[in-house]
C-alpha cells in the first residue's frame, strides 16, 4: 500500500471463533494460508498447524513483537502477514494496540462476531442499547460506575481475576439499590456453549460456603440484566431484615438515579443525631425513597411520622418502601418545603435531608414553630427538647447554614455540632480487597440544648 510516496508493507488482522479454521469465510482462509508469518496466542497458532511452510510468532509481549515485526519490514517489507486474534480486533482487543504501532492504511482487519453479540444472540435480546465494560486487565471502575447509574443491560469481557464469581461478590458488596440478573455465557461459538442464570447474591454465597464452587469455562462473558422489583422479590428475605441499619439493596430507588438515596452508614449517624425517642412527632424534609423515615419507624414504632418530598416519584417510592419495610405508619406529604410544612403539628424532631434551595427558608420557619414558647405547658420549667439533623453534600450548603447559625439571635435560641463523615466500604476485586469511598457527608445537629 501506497502512503505518500512510500510503499508500506500490510498487516492483516484475522478474528478466529472457537472451531478456529472452520469459523473463517474461504476468503479469510485464503489469507491465512497465503501467509509467511504468522502471528498469534499458541492456541490460535494450534488450530492452524495443519499449514505447512509457515513462520510463526507466539503472541505474548505485544510490545516486544510489533518491534521485532517492524525489524522484518525494514529487511524484507514483502513479508506477507498475517496476526490471528480472538473474535473481532477492534472490540477490546489487539487492534487498538496495532493502532498505535502501525499506521491504519497498513492493516486490515476481519472481524468474527464478538463474544457480546454472541451473548446477546443467544440471550435473544437486543444489545444496541447495553452498556459494554471490559474488566480483562483492567479494573473495576467502569463496572462499578455503570452498576451505580443502574444500566438495564450491562455486557461484561471477564479474565482470570474478575470472574462471573467475583463479579457476583462484587455486586453483593456494593449493595446498591438495584437488583441484576447475572448471566454467564461460555464457550459461546463452540459445541458446549452453556448459559446460565444466577442471583449475584446467591452464587456468591454459595461459592463462599461450599465446599463445591460452581465452575465455569475460562472462555465466557457475562451480562447483566436488571430486574424489577417484583422480579427480585424472593432473592431477599424481608423477615431476617434487622431493625435498623437496613440494606440499601432493600429500598426501591429512582429508576434512572437507583443510588440516589441516604446511604446505610449515614442513616445510622443521623438516627443518633436526631436521638429520637419513641411517640415523638418527627418530620423527614425532602425525604426521597424514604429510607431516613423508614429507619425512624422501625427503631420508634409509636413515632407520630411525616415525610415531605415534592417529586411525585419520591411520593410513590415512599410508600411502596413504606408498605415493605416500615413499622410506624409514614405519613405523606407532597410539596416543598417551607410551604408544604404549615399545616403539620410541631415537631420534635426534623431530618433535612434536601431543601431544594430552600435550606435558609426552612430553617428560619422551623425556628419559628420549634422555639415558639406558645407549645410550653405551663407546668413544664423549660421547653421539650428539640432537635434538627442536616446532610449536606456541598460546601455552598455548608457554608450557607454556618452563615444563618451565626446570626446573633439564632445563636441565642440554637446550640449546634458539626460532623464531617468519610465512609468507605470494602469491596472484594478478585482475591483481593480495597475500599470504595462514599460522598463525604456533613452532618449539623442543632438543639434547643446544649450538647453533654
Amino acid at each position: 500500500m501506497t502512503i505518500g510516496d512510500q510503499v508500506h508493507p500490510i498487516v492483516h488482522v484475522v478474528g478466529v471463533g472457537l472451531t478456529g479454521a472452520d469459523s473463517l469465510t474461504p476468503h479469510t482462509l485464503a489469507i491465512v494460508r497465503q501467509a509467511e508469518l504468522l502471528i498469534g496466542a499458541p492456541r490460535y497458532l494450534k488450530a492452524f498447524d495443519f499449514l505447512e511452510g509457515i513462520e510463526t510468532w507466539p503472541l505474548g509481549d505485544f510490545t516486544r513483537v510489533f518491534e521485532d515485526l517492524q525489524s522484518r519490514f525494514q529487511t524484507n517489507p514483502n513479508t506477507r502477514v498475517v496476526i490471528l486474534a480472538s473474535g473481532d480486533p477492534l472490540f477490546f482487543g489487539i487492534g487498538r494496540l496495532l493502532l498505535r504501532a502501525f499506521a491504519a492504511e497498513q492493516l486490515m482487519f476481519y472481524p468474527q462476531p464478538s463474544a457480546i453479540q454472541l451473548a446477546f444472540s443467544r440471550l435473544k435480546l437486543p444489545w444496541q442499547d447495553a452498556t459494554l465494560v471490559s474488566v480483562h486487565g483492567r479494573d473495576e471502575q467502569q463496572l462499578v460506575a455503570a452498576i451505580k447509574r443502574g444500566e438495564t443491560k450491562i455486557a461484561i469481557l471477564t479474565d482470570g481475576v474478575f470472574t462471573p464469581r467475583a463479579i457476583a461478590a462484587l455486586i453483593t458488596a456494593l449493595d446498591f439499590p438495584v437488583r441484576y440478573r447475572l448471566w454467564v455465557c461460555e464457550n459461546l461459538g463452540s459445541a458446549d456453549e452453556q448459559l446460565s442464570a444466577h442471583w449475584p447474591h446467591e452464587l456468591a454465597q454459595r461459592d463462599a460456603h461450599s465446599s463445591t464452587q460452581v465452575d465455569f469455562a475460562d472462555l465466557n462473558v457475562v451480562v447483566l440484566l436488571r430486574q424489577s422489583m417484583a422480579a427480585a422479590e424472593s432473592d431477599r428475605q424481608l423477615d431476617s431484615l434487622p431493625l435498623i441499619g437496613l440494606p440499601d439493596s432493600v429500598f426501591e430507588g429512582f429508576r434512572d438515579r437507583p443510588t440516589l438515596m441516604t446511604k446505610r452508614e449515614i442513616r445510622l449517624l443521623i438516627l443518633g443525631a436526631l436521638a429520637p425517642v419513641d411517640g415523638q412527632i418527627i418530620w423527614d424534609i425532602g425525604a426521597g425513597t424514604g429510607s431516613v423515615s423508614i429507619e425512624l419507624s422501625r427503631l420508634c414504632p409509636k413515632a407520630r411520622l411525616y415525610a415531605i418530598e415534592k417529586t411525585a416519584m419520591g411520593v410513590g417510592l415512599i410508600a411502596q418502601n413504606a408498605e415493605k419495610l416500615a413499622i410506624a405508619p409514614i405519613q405523606v406529604v407532597q410539596g416543598v418545603a417551607p410551604a408544604a410544612l404549615a399545616d403539620l403539628p410541631i415537631p420534635d424532631r426534623v431530618f433535612i435531608g434536601g431543601s431544594s434551595g430552600q435550606l435558609t427558608a426552612i430553617l428560619n420557619f422551623l425556628t419559628e414553630r420549634m422555639c415558639s414558647p406558645a407549645d410550653v405547658p405551663a407546668d413544664l420549667p423549660a421547653a421539650p427538647v428539640r432537635r434538627i439533623a442536616i446532610a449536606l453534600a456541598t460546601l455552598e450548603h455548608l457554608s450557607e447554614a454556618t452563615t444563618w447559625l451565626a446570626q446573633p439571635h439564632i445563636a441565642t435560641l440554637w446550640h449546634y455540632q458539626l460532623t464531617q463523615i468519610n465512609i468507605a466500604r470494602s469491596l472484594p476485586v478478585g482475591l483481593l480487597t480495597r475500599f470504595l469511598p462514599l460522598n463525604p457527608i456533613t452532618l449539623i445537629t442543632i438543639s434547643n440544648r446544649p450538647f453533654n
